[in-house]
């Protein structure tokens, strides 16, 4: 199931739930919220749950975990780290990736891989 853009966080996560056919409280307990908490998740009531929550809300409804993060408002904590170890240099190098194609930026991280592996 295609993601939309502009869908919010809550509503992209009830969607692709009852897709899979998983019931509130079932994910609730996989999810160790209570369902009272997931539902007001899934309406945009309340705010994305903390990252480790996402991580597992991702893997239940088998969706990238960086994408749903992004939909969350997030940023994985171990790229902040990265980050944090090169701040100039890592943030040219994603602020000349905006504009670019998502196969030009995969092929940009390929680069970069080869590179590390020199």
């Amino acid at each position: 199931m295609m993601p939309r853009e502009d869908e919010r966080f809550g509503a992209f996560v009830r969607r692709q739930r009852e897709a899979r056919v998983i019931g509130l409280r079932e994910m609730a307990k996989m999810i160790g919220v209570s369902p009272t908490y997931l539902s007001k998740v899934e309406r945009d009531e309340f705010p994305p749950p903390a990252e480790d929550k996402v991580r597992k809300i991702a893997e239940i409804i088998d969706c990238d975990a960086d994408e749903l993060l992004a939909r969350a408002g997030r940023v994985s904590s171990d790229l902040s780290e990265i980050i944090k170890q090169r701040p100039r240099e890592l943030a040219a190098l994603l602020r000349t990736t905006k504009g670019l194609t998502a196969d030009a930026v995969a092929e940009l991280a390929n680069r970069a891989q080869r590179a590390k592996h020199k």
